[in-house]
């Protein structure tokens, strides 16, 4: 281990034992390199990958803090990291969509509130509307599968799959111009999941939402399998 991964890992067992607690500031660099016997250097370097992994904040002339160490934050890196995959990352995506979505929106019927439930249905309208425009309705797509989620209250959950949704984004607008039938068969699908969600009926949201990332994983892996 390097002088910098232990001081990494000593401020991860301050933090971890909670003498540094969410939004607590850090002591100077120089006090808190002597408390842990650790050069100023290697404290340094320390606090700049921790800031990168957002759970460091450091603030120009005011000091260094631990973050509020929120899912939302600390995966916010996650969606970077996934633009960075290369091979079959997008079919491995969506196998991993397929694991965690439909289970999320089973959950999400039982919780969801009249708000939520509003949200969706836009979403869901403003994929009618899109027609033929395949841009618009995987955008569309996309804010309600995110606002089905949202509605579990899982904010790890919730920063999870939205950390993988770009790379299985664009693998949806390609399905939708090369696949002429696939704009009324996404919009029935996503009308079947709605129809649960309103039901409140868990085993039926998360049957037809496994349904639907079913159909676009077994596309995918056809394209995969042909060379596409």
């Amino acid at each position: 281990m390097s002088l910098t991964d232990e001081a990494i890992a000593e401020i991860h067992r301050l933090i971890q034992a909670g003498k540094l607690k969410p939004g607590a500031k850090l002591p100077p660099e120089q006090q808190l390199a002597a408390e842990l016997n650790i050069s100023r250097g290697s404290m340094r370097e320390a606090v700049k990958a921790l800031s990168v992994a957002r759970v460091l904040d450091v603030r120009r002339g005011d000091g260094t803090y631990v973050t509020s160490l929120a899912p939302s934050v600390l995966l916010e890196g996650l969606g970077v990291a996934v633009e960075l995959m290369h091979g079959k990352t997008v079919l491995e995506l969506t196998e991993v969509r397929r694991l965690f979505e439909p289970v999320a929106t089973g959950l999400a019927a039982t919780r969801v509130s009249a708000e939520g439930l509003a949200e969706i249905r836009g979403h869901l309208d403003a994929m009618i509307e899109a027609g033929d425009d395949i841009e618009s309705l995987v955008r569309h797509d996309a804010a309600f599968h995110r606002s089905v989620v949202a509605a579990t209250g899982n904010e790890a959950l919730t920063t999870l799959l939205e950390g993988i949704s770009g790379r299985t984004l664009r693998a949806r607008v390609w399905r939708g111009m090369v696949e002429a039938s696939s704009a009324h068969r996404t919009v029935a699908e996503h009308e079947a999941i709605y129809s649960a969600l309103a039901d409140g009926d868990a085993a039926l949201a998360q049957a037809a939402a496994l349904l639907h990332v079913g159909t676009s994983e077994r596309w995918l892996r056809r394209m995969h399998e042909a060379g596409t």
